[in-house]
């Protein structure tokens, strides 16, 4: 299923994320008690929470759209293998430490041994996205379930921006880019109807 590089892989991703994100997606801090007095203090959040904080945010969307594509493939006999791409982990890494405003890069990806037929191809790469828009299905009716909210409420700040994360990647994944999801599922598509 999984190989000793792919798991090394998949540590290195969610450092590099939670690194990469840790000013975009802070912890939430609640103060139920007094309003005034979580004004009167500076923001006790450490840098390792918040570093925590992306890192569950973003990783599983990310992650577990790429094992999508890795199982799926894997389902049609293929040989598939995850790998972090680590020039691309630099690139945000670098843009992070250059306050980019926009921090653009391509995590990781999935390589197959073997052609699939167009069907498959289709298949294989719409997983990724389609995992995503799962997801954001998932995060929404939890927001949704006052009995979970009412049990979870800290759970609420997470849950809305994994779900603002994962319907942003199935929406960017699914355009019609070349190299990109999108590209490969809509030109899969099309030979396999045209052949």
């Amino acid at each position: 299923m999984f190989n000793f590089q792919e798991l090394i892989d998949v540590i290195i991703m969610t450092l590099a994320l939670g690194y990469i994100f840790r000013d975009a997606f802070r912890k939430p801090e609640y103060h139920h008690y007094d309003p005034l007095e979580a004004l009167r203090h500076i923001r006790q959040s450490t840098a390792w929470q918040d570093f925590q904080f992306a890192a569950m945010i973003t990783a599983p969307a990310i992650i577990l759209h790429e094992l999508a594509h890795k199982f799926v493939a894997m389902g049609f006999g293929l040989q598939a293998t995850f790998h972090a791409s680590y020039s691309f982990l630099a690139l945000g890494i670098l843009l992070k430490l250059l306050n980019f405003p926009f921090i653009f890069f391509i995590p990781g990806y999935v390589s197959h041994s073997m052609a699939a037929s167009p069907w498959q191809a289709a298949l294989i790469a719409g997983a990724g996205p389609f995992t995503n828009l799962a997801l954001w299905l998932v995060c929404q009716a939890l927001l949704r379930s006052k009995a979970f909210m009412r049990t979870h409420r800290s759970w609420h700040a997470a849950l809305f921006l994994s779900s603002r994360i994962n319907i942003f990647l199935f929406i960017f994944n699914m355009l019609p880019i070349p190299f990109f999801d999108g590209g490969q599922f809509y030109v899969s598509i099309y030979h396999a109807i045209v052949g």
